[in-house]
């Protein structure tokens, strides 16, 4: 019967993992994660991933090792180690996770489905999230992602060295990133990787930090605490998505039954939380049913809105924390030294880049998706068009920065963190401190232009001259017409009846764009 090889992807755990469960239940597995280089050279990758990436696989290999097993850690393409491995040793099956990722990881599966066949070796893939693969109907999609997330969580069997294929391979030392061609930056203060610390974060915010969830998840002030911080633990697989729903059900029951005060607080934040764990597979489940809002407009009317009008030193200045409202540039400050920023202040970031400064959401999508440690591609695109104005169904969502700063940080505590040069700017000029007089700029010691950037653009003139071209086209009768087919597909069917008629047929996949083919992702709290 031969052997099955078990291949990890974004799913970097023992627990809950049905392609390693279902693998050893039909015999001896041999463990397998590739450094694909050629997905290393996507635009949307970054060093930082790759770098929690190696501390999770770190942590993975020893807990296989305890148990008599051994991570096989393999560089090269996907196609090119199955060829080897199999010419060493042939195996029947091939077990891994399916994956909702980007055009080149679809197309690295395309081309491992091609080999599974001509080789006659099985490939099974089961799902890990709530997402449904050729989901016909979206009015299906709820109950299944239901019926995934309270079916038990996949308890390991007690493993010894007999579990375990002796493995052909020799062992090969890990490629640092600047050898797979990654900017060497990694943010300072960013996440450390590995399921041991996911569990921890888990805990502490189960047992602790969720009474700050409901009120403190907006400002960037006491978000990185209130928030639950599991999503780059979810991205790359330390933690199930499943095992987390379950604790957090478990959770909110037993702080029910104790009544009232902290931990009624508790359990309404968990609550709050457990909403954002649906949307989570409600949003990547877009990008598996329609893969091109990777690269383009989701509502097609919108083709040529502002790809014609590219502006890159509007680009630029977003990129290095330039644009001259404090607010933006202290959460690109932010950004850079930590991997992470809160939800609403990822919204703004694209809602100034959309409007204000008019940039296609594409270009702005990668810069993002590399700077955002828990990038999740289904998350990060569906988001980047609703927060652009793309998709067609949904309502405008312009984020004025100034009055950001008034709501979430009156006092200028955050952007005087992250800027330092507005640590020297009186507190009249906090919101706006280009206007400050040229004597007030001398007697601070701060200088307009130079040590704080002037804004590229003013402000309200701005964002209304591109609502304005926005609406004008959204009033299109072509482009309203279109509209509906949009909303079947893709709408949520959560506080609406289901609709009659049903969506028919497979979802389409893609073909990879031309070019380079390469997310705002939905902090989970």
């Amino acid at each position: 019967m031969g052997y099955g090889v078990v291949w990890f992807k974004r799913d970097l755990r023992l627990h809950d993992h049905a392609a390693l469960n279902q693998a050893l239940a039909a015999g001896p597995v041999l463990c397998l994660y590739l450094i694909e280089p050629s997905l290393w050279a996507q635009a949307d990758a970054s060093a930082q991933h790759y770098a929690f990436i190696k501390e999770s696989l770190r942590e993975l290999a020893l807990e296989l090792k305890q148990r008599g097993g051994r991570l096989h850690v393999r560089t090269g393409e996907a196609v090119a180690v199955l060829d080897e491995l199999f010419a060493l040793a042939p195996f029947a099956s091939l077990h891994s996770h399916e994956e909702t990722g980007n055009a080149a990881t679809y197309a690295r599966d395309l081309s491992v489905g091609r080999w599974c066949r001509q080789h006659q070796v099985r490939w099974v893939e089961p799902t890990q999230f709530g997402v449904v693969r050729r989901l016909a109907d979206r009015d299906k999609w709820l109950p299944q992602w239901e019926a995934q997330m309270r079916a038990p969580c996949h308890a390991l069997p007690g493993l010894d060295a007999t579990h375990f294929q002796p493995s052909p391979l020799q062992r090969q030392a890990l490629p640092d990133a600047q050898a797979l061609g990654l900017e060497a930056w990694v943010p300072p203060q960013r996440q450390i990787g590995g399921r041991s610390l996911g569990q921890a974060v888990l805990q502490d915010f189960l047992l602790d930090r969720c009474r700050g969830y409901r009120g403190g998840i907006s400002s960037p002030l006491s978000a990185p605490t209130a928030c639950s911080r599991l999503s780059a633990h979810l991205a790359y697989g330390t933690l199930s998505l499943r095992e987390v729903v379950q604790a957090t059900r478990s959770q909110i029951a037993r702080l029910n039954a104790q009544g009232k005060g902290q931990s009624a607080c508790a359990a309404q934040g968990l609550t709050a939380f457990l909403s954002r764990l649906h949307w989570h597979c409600h949003f990547i489940q877009k990008l598996e049913s329609e893969p091109e809002l990777e690269w383009r407009n989701l509502h097609r009317g919108y083709d040529g809105l502002r790809e014609p009008d590219w502006n890159p030193a509007h680009f630029e200045a977003l990129r290095q924390g330039r644009t001259g409202w404090p607010m933006v540039d202290a959460c690109v400050a932010m950004l850079r030294e930590t991997g992470w920023l809160n939800f609403r202040m990822r919204a703004m970031l694209v809602s100034v880049a959309a409007y204000p400064l008019w940039l296609h959401w594409r270009e702005v999508g990668l810069w993002l998706a590399r700077e955002f440690l828990d990038y999740e591609p289904g998350i990060h695109w569906s988001q980047l068009q609703m927060q652009s104005g793309t998709t067609g169904i949904n309502t405008t969502r312009v984020y004025n920065p100034i009055k950001q700063a008034l709501d979430h940080d009156p006092h200028g505590i955050f952007v005087r963190r992250w800027l330092p040069a507005m640590r020297r700017v009186p507190d009249a000029w906090l919101f706006e401190p280009w206007r400050m007089p040229p004597d007030i700029q001398a007697r601070a010691n701060v200088r307009v232009g130079v040590d704080i950037a002037v804004p590229l653009v003013e402000l309200n003139a701005a964002t209304r001259a591109a609502k304005d071209r926005l609406h004008s086209l959204r009033r299109d009768p072509q482009v309203r017409a279109a509209k509906a087919a949009i909303v079947e597909k893709h709408a949520s069917r959560q506080g609406r009846a289901a609709p009659r008629s049903a969506a028919s047929g497979r979802a389409a996949r893609r073909q990879p764009p031309p070019g380079n083919s390469a997310q705002l992702s939905l902090d989970l709290g």
